[in-house]
């Protein structure tokens, strides 16, 4: 087998033995593609597992702006429950450049809070041996880099087309936990780094209005039990942006 599938093959065993414990879950980055004073973008995202995230942002010049973000997951099944809420809030700077101005570079940076809950229960022949119950919040700091094109591709559906668009976004996050409790006796606290790069493609529905499909991955800088980059990003979504105004020349 090729080097590189051996790597893809061990990074895949990786991030399934570290979901079983990881109480991190990051949520669909804020890629707003503002270009001008007084724009407003929302976007409400998906996951297969259920995670539900709503981002928004609000241009108040022609290159700053505020975002305001937040999730939630409440999922129950025989071997697993998870519980989880963040809610986050930052600022930044957005430039559009290139041919008509159809490019746009988005730099951010911004806290949350978070907190986690999870069940795990262990079966033998259908019976259950044992249940751990982990609990804890976590604080979040993080900066972030966005990139993406309005430059649009076509692709023909039920014998309409529709445009395309990509981009990408890098998202550097320090998570802390507080009051971390496993089975209710209190745990040693930990932090983590997260690079979070994420990819989205964008179904041009109207001027205002696009679906979107993100996909990602979460690498950890330190090994960590619990702390640990446990989830990736795979979400559809929707994405709105009104109030853009014409630049003046």
């Amino acid at each position: 087998m090729p080097l590189k599938f051996k790597l893809l093959a061990l990074l895949a065993v990786m991030l399934l033995a570290s979901g079983c414990s990881s109480i991190y879950m990051p949520g669909v980055p804020n890629t707003p593609m503002l270009t001008t004073k007084g724009e407003f973008a929302a976007g409400a995202h998906i996951s297969l597992r259920g995670n539900v995230n709503v981002n928004s942002a609000y241009a108040f010049s022609d290159n700053l702006a505020a975002m305001v973000n937040f999730g939630s997951m409440n999922s129950e099944r025989r071997k697993r429950d998870v519980k989880h809420n963040y809610f986050e809030f930052g600022g930044g700077y957005f430039k559009t450049f290139g041919p008509e101005d159809n490019r746009i570079l988005e730099f951010y940076a911004g806290m949350g809070t978070a907190s986690s809950k999870r069940v795990v229960r262990d079966y033998d022949d259908g019976i259950l041996m044992n249940t751990d119950i982990y609990d804890a919040d976590y604080t979040k700091m993080f900066v972030q880099a966005n990139y993406s094109s309005k430059k649009t591709s076509k692709v023909r559906l039920l014998g309409v087309d529709f445009g395309l668009n990509y981009g990408t976004a890098w998202r550097l996050s320090f998570a802390s936990t507080k009051d971390f409790k496993l089975n209710g006796v209190p745990q040693v606290n930990e932090d983590n780094i997260f690079i979070e790069p994420v990819f989205f493609t964008r179904m041009i529905l109207s001027e205002q209005f696009q679906l979107q499909y993100t996909s990602g991955s979460n690498i950890g800088l330190r090994s960590r039990k619990f702390l640990n980059a446990g989830h990736s990003v795979f979400s559809i979504g929707a994405v709105i942006n009104v109030g853009r105004k014409p630049k003046t020349k």
